[in-house]
């Protein structure tokens, strides 16, 4: 039995317009919903990952608190919250899975620092671990890279600090709000990686 809320498919290929008319509308409350979720995601980083002086969600404050304080642009801050939100549940790839959440949502440049900062912050530790500190220099010529870079040595690798004055979620909670109530990929040059 369908309701109101509920397709009356099994299979796409038998659905009608109706009944994608339904998706659309669910589709925009859902969407509407996103910044809860993404705020809940990062407040699911206290306490993670042992060995640091310093949970994720203390790392990602100092980043954007950083970034803030610097006088970067509100998105730009908001990357640096976000950045290593797929901690938990991306480990190997939490750089693609945090610039996937961003990317309807940012601008182009944005989007390239989030995706590769793990390749770019393995400057400060690869070459301890047997790997090549220097992988990030396949993107020497990306006009993003520079500023990946930067990303990195002012609000990443030194936001592991346990005495850092950071400024609470709550501080950033309205600017998370207005960056994904954003029309999605509105003005985007969207390119592939």
């Amino acid at each position: 039995m369908t309701t109101a809320r509920t397709v009356s498919f099994t299979r796409m290929e038998e659905g009608t317009r109706e009944d994608y008319e339904l998706l659309d509308r669910l589709a925009e409350e859902q969407t509407a919903a996103l910044p809860d979720r993404v705020l809940e995601s990062l407040r699911g980083l206290a306490g993670s990952f042992d060995g640091y002086p310093v949970d994720r969600l203390t790392h990602s404050l100092q980043s954007a608190t950083r970034a803030a304080r610097d006088g970067r642009d509100e998105e730009y801050v908001v990357c640096a919250l976000l950045h290593d939100i797929g901690d938990m549940l991306a480990p190997w790839n939490h750089s693609d899975f945090a610039a996937s959440v961003l990317r309807p949502y940012v601008s182009e440049e944005n989007w390239w620092m989030v995706k590769h900062h793990g390749i770019f912050q393995g400057y400060y530790y690869f070459h301890h671990l047997g790997g090549d500190r220097n992988e990030r220099e396949r993107y020497r010529d990306h006009p993003c890279y520079e500023r990946t870079v930067e990303f990195c040595a002012l609000y990443d690798q030194n936001c592991f600090d346990p005495d850092y004055d950071h400024l609470p979620l709550e501080h950033f909670e309205p600017m998370v709000r207005r960056i994904f109530a954003r029309s999605p990929f509105a003005g985007q040059n969207v390119t592939a990686a």
